[in-house]
């Protein structure tokens, strides 16, 4: 079955761009909240989880604003991007997340995503 794309969004309140940046981009920060241990080679992401790796590729970067992973054992397109942006109304940091995943699974993919951007908030102090 294809995978469909979905957006979700969670806000930030009080977090700087630069230290949420950090936890999207670097082996230390995703390996806090993300994956059990991350570690690159050239340009690949190695992300494990229960000692299972799984390889993706920065395929896009816009420092301090976007990134986009692409999940290199997956058919198709798959990426997972991370965009932080600010709501101009209150000020507020707002981090916007693009998966992929089954239409029976979504639903399971929105629930681990908050949960895990939960950890996030904590590692960061929100």
């Amino acid at each position: 079955m294809r995978k469909e794309k979905f957006h979700i969004e969670y806000i930030f309140d009080k977090v700087s761009k630069r230290s949420l940046w950090n936890q999207l981009t670097t082996p230390r920060g995703l390996s806090s909240w993300f994956a059990d241990d991350v570690e690159v080679k050239g340009e690949t992401y190695i992300f494990f989880w229960d000692k299972t790796p799984e390889k993706a590729k920065v395929i896009y970067i816009k420092p301090d604003i976007c990134v986009r992973y692409q999940w290199l054992d997956q058919e198709g397109i798959v990426y997972s991007e991370f965009r932080i942006h600010t709501i101009e109304l209150t000020g507020t940091v707002a981090l916007e997340i693009t998966d992929f995943a089954e239409p029976s699974e979504k639903t399971d993919a929105i629930n681990l995503w908050d949960s895990q951007v939960d950890e996030l908030k904590r590692t960061l102090g929100v």
